[in-house]
């Protein structure tokens, strides 16, 4: 009986020797998490309410425009794409409307802070 817990603790020696091995034959590539490459670049500098607003606003004018474009060319036959003409005005009508929606809520919140007592 004593021979029984020496063969059985062989076995698992044997077993752990073999995994040993085995893990150094395959070596999995280590898991490194990097920092943000968009922290890394100057890409969020600091922006000012006005320049974000004007930017937005140019964004939104510059859809309008393209969107205008496309409809002009496919009504007077320079273009068949009336597919994208009408992705385009469909991309300037919800960027109007978010902005409509944005600008709600500012001059919501703008009442609010007014009406707030001193």
């Amino acid at each position: 009986m004593a021979s029984q817990p020496t063969n059985a603790i062989s076995a698992e020696q044997l077993m752990l020797s073999k995994m040993e091995t085995m893990r150094t034959q395959v070596q999995p590539p280590e898991f490194v998490v990097s920092a943000n490459p968009i922290d890394k670049q100057s890409l969020n500098a600091p922006l000012s309410f006005s320049q974000a607003m004007t930017n937005v606003l140019d964004s939104v004018n510059q859809h309008q425009s393209v969107a205008s474009q496309k409809m002009t060319a496919v009504e007077t036959g320079k273009s068949d794409d009336l597919v994208g003409a009408m992705v385009a005005s469909q991309k300037a009508s919800l960027s109007f409307n978010a902005l409509m929606q944005v600008r709600n809520k500012v001059v919501a919140s703008f009442d609010d802070i007014m009406k707030m007592p001193v």
